[in-house]
């Protein structure tokens, strides 16, 4: 392992120790994994964005005015937007 120095705030410093209290793990352990969670998600989020990339342009919806009036078709098809 490679040792670091983070500096918190002392509430955030505070809620992490009760965690890791309340866990049975170390503050040390309980920021590994939320490293390990951060990481996994930003891992996710690329490889989401490079798949819809991949499917731009191979679906036709057989209209011809989809970049303007899009907002009307997904309230044709899912209802009122908020």
């Amino acid at each position: 392992m490679v040792r670091t120095q983070v500096q918190l705030t002392e509430a955030q410093w505070a809620r992490l120790k009760a965690k890791a209290r309340a866990e049975g793990v170390s503050l040390a352990e309980l920021v590994r994994r939320a490293v390990e969670r951060f990481l996994e998600e930003e891992e996710g989020y690329e490889d989401k964005a490079r798949r819809a990339l991949l499917a731009l342009g191979r679906f036709a919806s057989g209209q011809g005015d989809v970049s303007e009036a899009h907002d009307r078709y997904l309230e044709e098809a899912f209802g009122r937007l908020p």
